[in-house]
């Protein structure tokens, strides 16, 4: 079989969301990087093979920017009936149009080189099976993350990881169990339907498991005390945390049969293909039920798809050099190396998924998590293995914690501070501890530049900018360079609003180089102008499609159409600009720069949050 060397500076193994964004990132920044992903798509359980919902931070005001919210601006502006391909190309193209990222898909790392040093290990090269050209991928870098969810580098290169629920003794976590145990949040098979204008019928596989009524599945809560001595189901909802049935009425906003789940019980790598048949023989049951057995108004509906490929919820997870716990998500994150933020509930799933409804015992249990809350940069490396990072929902948390963290727009998030760490490292000489004991500060700046939102953390404004004159009030001037790039909690406006045709112009004196202009337009927190489809507002991603669905639309907030000006002299123009987050590389002299917003996707005015020049 050929074999085949790359050299680069960064090598991702994972293609997810995580490791997307991490990719992204760290190209952006000029650094060399290879994306090793076993899958012929990116987006992992975001992408049209699992297809899904993108989930983060509770909150309108709370929702996450820098390039997740790029890549779901794209997916509406290409593709507002949310087809999984379309969204699937629009993951692809935006790794390839990125000239420092090579892809390596349908490639299964299977083996890490690394060499003993006097202060750890250190990985030179890993090494994949390319399932579509049968050929050996070697990786050779100076950095390696691991963003494959299963940490498939964990038990290759002498990190130090963990499986399963922790010993309410070991943190002090109200969530723990009496002894820590292997159990783990289980993985999903998911179905999607749609609703037709005629009745369809479903013939079931003879395979297919039976539920006549909703009873022989669904979960009635039943207030008795855990056998393992956890928090009974009265305690945890004394607590304020949410039981869950498992719901299946059909409808755009509906659910997405997020409860069809196994393997929380066993081992969730090993046994993944057994799971996988025993979820397929209750998918398959399930729809024979909505459709055949009981009224569940789905006469019209039409099974349109089946995941063959388990999404997984939790596996293995590193142990860095910070471990984070559920009391400091209930605590709020306050870490002063904060790159990242959550927001979701604690949502512990039940280990034994579907099976639950056996033991007096829900589905999952929702424990209140404060929106938003920090996630610090510790947890995204450990000190054995010197030269890696890990990302996704494999990084340094608890079980309790990872309930929360797990969630793909946030781990969105925790990618693309790692990417970004990675290329200070590899320009800088650093390990990723040194980075944290000597650039935390020059990593949150880059982060924040990126449109990235760190609470408790405000972007600081270029002095060029701060020194100039400008064409607006002095309260409006405040508003643009307050370093503040979305509502506050208390929902003030917080931008800068100006008729459309409006202008903000900078003044300096004198002649000056200038480098990146730089603009955060509104992109419609509450989403209210972006879907009229409850489900669809929170991410651009569906999963049932009733005749009620209404193709998504680009933010009305957003500006369509604007120009730029240097003394006077026109230097760029933009039509159907649909982005958030503009910036420009003037790469020029001058004494005044003019930008001129000319048009909305709808909005009776323009939002605008900063602008700025360095």
């Amino acid at each position: 079989m050929e074999r085949r060397v790359h050299d680069t500076d960064l090598c991702i193994v994972g293609g997810g969301l995580s490791g997307l964004c991490a990719g992204i990132a760290a190209a952006r920044e000029g650094i060399r990087v290879v994306i090793m992903q076993d899958r012929p798509m990116l987006g992992g359980n975001a992408s049209s093979e699992i297809r899904m919902w993108v989930r983060g931070a509770k909150g309108p005001e709370n929702r996450e920017t820098g390039i997740i919210s790029e890549l779901e601006e794209e997916n509406i502006y290409r593709n507002p009936t949310l087809c999984y391909s379309v969204w699937d190309g629009v993951m692809w193209e935006k790794a390839k149009k990125e000239k420092n990222i090579e892809l390596i898909l349908n490639c299964s790392c299977c083996d890490c080189e690394t060499v003993k040093e006097p202060d750890g290990e250190r990985i030179v090269s890993v090494t994949g099976w390319q399932l579509t050209t049968y050929a050996w991928h070697t990786v050779r870098a100076k950095y390696f993350a691991d963003c494959s969810g299963d940490s498939v580098l964990a038990t290759l290169s002498g990190a130090r990881w963990r499986v399963g629920r922790e010993a309410r003794s070991e943190y002090g976590e109200a969530m723990g169990h009496e002894e820590a145990d292997r159990k783990t949040m289980g993985m999903s098979c998911l179905i999607q339907a749609r609703q037709t204008d005629h009745p369809v019928e479903f013939i079931p596989p003879e395979w297919a498991y039976v539920y006549e009524k909703d009873e022989d599945f669904n979960f009635a809560c039943v207030r008795t005390p855990v056998a393992d001595g956890s928090l009974s189901i009265a305690d945890q909802q004394i607590k304020g945390a949410t039981s869950m049935s498992r719901p299946h009425k059909l409808g755009t906003s509906e659910t997405n049969f997020w409860w069809i789940e196994m393997g929380g019980d066993r081992d969730s790598i090993r046994d993944t293909e057994e799971m996988r048949d025993e979820l397929l023989r209750i998918a398959y049951g399930i729809w024979d039920h909505v459709k055949n057995r009981g009224d569940h108004n789905a006469d019209n509906w039409e099974l349109e798809w089946v995941g063959f490929l388990p999404g997984k919820r939790e596996s293995r997870r590193y142990i860095g050099e910070y471990v984070m716990t559920e009391n400091d998500v209930e605590a709020g994150g306050k870490f002063d190396d904060i790159i990242a933020y959550g927001g979701w509930p604690m949502d512990d799933h039940n280990p034994a998924g579907f099976r639950s409804y056996e033991y007096s015992f829900p589905p999952s249990i929702l424990y209140p998590a404060p929106s938003p809350y920090g996630i610090p940069y510790r947890v995204l490396y450990g000190r054995e293995v010197k030269n890696m990072f890990f990302a996704g929902r494999n990084i340094s948390v608890t079980h309790a914690a990872l309930s929360s963290t797990r969630v793909m727009a946030t781990c969105a998030l925790i990618g693309q501070a790692m990417g970004t760490a990675a290329s200070i490292c590899v320009k800088e000489g650093q390990t990723p501890h040194g980075v944290y004991l000597n650039r935390i500060r020059e990593l949150q700046g880059k982060l924040l530049d990126q449109g990235c939102f760190l609470p408790g953390k405000k972007r600081e404004i270029p002095a060029l900018s701060l020194g100039a004159k400008l064409n607006l009030s002095d309260g409006d001037r405040e508003i643009l360079f307050n370093g503040e790039e979305r509502p506050d909690h208390d929902w003030k406006q917080n931008y800068v609003s100006l008729p459309v045709g409006g202008e903000i112009s900078f003044d300096f004196g004198e002649k000056k180089k200038l480098g990146t202009l730089r603009i955060l337009f509104d992109p419609d927190f509450s989403r209210k102008s972006v879907s009229e489809n409850k489900k669809m507002r929170v991410f651009a991603q569906r999963a049932m499609r009733g005749l009620d669905f209404v193709p998504m639309k680009v933010a009305r907030t957003l500006v369509k159409r604007f120009e730029i000006e240097v003394d006077g002299r026109k230097v760029a123009g933009y039509e159907n600009w649909h982005n958030s987050l503009f910036r420009l590389p003037l790469d020029t002299e001058g004494r005044r720069i003019t930008v001129r917003f000319l048009e909305t996707w709808g909005a009776d005015d323009v939002h605008v949050f900063s602008c700025d020049v360095n």
